[in-house]
């Protein structure tokens, strides 16, 4: 089963985002076509005239999917539903679950009141299910061990995302908010580069943990021709784990990625060393055969933060050089010629100086 995966140029500066368009049969039976997630708002028309022009330009597309709520995966996927027919939109609605919430938020919401302020918040997601609705395209939820075409939902479980939903930054707050850390700030002031070599890893196992909303975004394991796709969004170490653990439970294996999307956009806050030698395999050794798969890191052009160079070193020393879209669209395909007008790129080399 040919197949392609392109990650799409989203924001500049500090507000790198996803877009990504893939498709995977042949030119005998079709294509399915996915997107997943949309960037900003503005990002619709180059989604848009990107599968026009790669994808045949279809009427419809299968599958749309939203990872998580942030603002930088939904925007762009108004205009996709408003332009294509879309057999089924994937996303999770906080307000949905208001009346198995309202007891996790201090003072005294009603379950209605709860249900009308989480619309509220979340007013991209409320268009999407509008739009959706408009057109007649099937609305479900993308919890774990729900099949999305050629792809299976890993994380997150009802129950985690349930958990995590209080926690979001826009949520109301928590009974049990404990306010948020300034570690952050204080290692961000106190950054500086320093050496870092094939068997002297830097990447912390125990960083400032992610948003819960990061944590909620949805993990995807494709199974095509042979190869297994991990899309991960903005997923952080709990999230990887759960997926890891559902894998586990059902006693397939882990490790044999051919591809795999790097975290939020090169995060030092969303891989860990022990997550990674469980999803990757651990570290080669120096000299040998450097590639099991290949990885892909979205990151907008100029951005200073994304990616962090130790997690690009993180891949790299477990066999999956990564590829950076730094403002530019980058193509993964299987069995299907390169665009016209692209070229192979090189992935990031192995960086002896990262971030302190």
């Amino acid at each position: 089963m040919a197949h392609e995966i392109d990650f799409l140029p989203v924001g500049e500066k500090s507000n790198s985002g996803d877009a990504i368009c893939l498709r995977y049969g042949d030119a005998q039976a079709g294509f399915s076509i996915h997107v997943i997630d949309g960037g900003f708002r503005d990002c619709s028309e180059n989604i848009i005239a990107h599968i026009d022009a790669h994808y045949g330009a279809p009427a419809s597309i299968e599958h749309v999917i939203l990872s998580h709520a942030d603002n930088d995966h939904a925007g762009g996927l108004v205009g996709v539903l408003e332009h294509y027919q879309v057999g089924t939109l994937w996303m999770t609605r906080p307000w949905l679950y208001a009346e198995e919430l309202v007891s996790g938020f201090k003072y005294n919401w009603s379950a209605d009141g709860l249900r009308q302020h989480l619309r509220d918040l979340y007013p991209t997601l409320v268009e999407l299910g509008e739009i959706a609705i408009k057109k007649g395209t099937k609305i479900a939820e993308p919890f774990q061990g729900t099949q999305i075409g050629a792809f299976y939902v890993l994380a997150p479980s009802r129950t985690r995302y349930l958990a995590l939903v209080p926690q979001f930054e826009k949520t109301p707050a928590a009974k049990a908010d404990a306010g948020k850390s300034i570690l952050g700030e204080l290692l961000k002031a106190a950054a500086a580069w320093i050496k870092e070599t094939w068997s002297g890893e830097t990447l912390s196992d125990c960083p400032e943990p992610t948003s819960a909303s990061n944590e909620s975004s949805v993990v995807q394991l494709g199974l095509l021709d042979g190869k297994k796709l991990l899309l991960t969004g903005d997923v952080g170490p709990e999230g990887l784990t759960e997926a890891a653990n559902y894998l586990d439970s059902r006693s397939y294996p882990i490790q044999g990625l051919s591809f795999v999307q790097v975290p939020h956009h090169g995060s030092r806050r969303n891989v860990t060393p022990t997550v990674l030698n469980r999803w990757l395999g651990p570290p080669l050794a120096n000299g040998s055969d450097p590639r099991r798969g290949s990885a892909f890191c979205s990151a907008a052009k100029d951005d200073p933060d994304h990616p962090r160079k130790k997690v690009l070193n993180a891949f790299t020393r477990r066999g999956y050089p990564v590829v950076v879209t730094n403002g530019t669209t980058k193509q993964h395909p299987h069995d299907l010629p390169l665009h016209s007008g692209f070229v192979h790129v090189d992935p990031e080399p192995f960086h002896n100086e990262v971030e302190g």
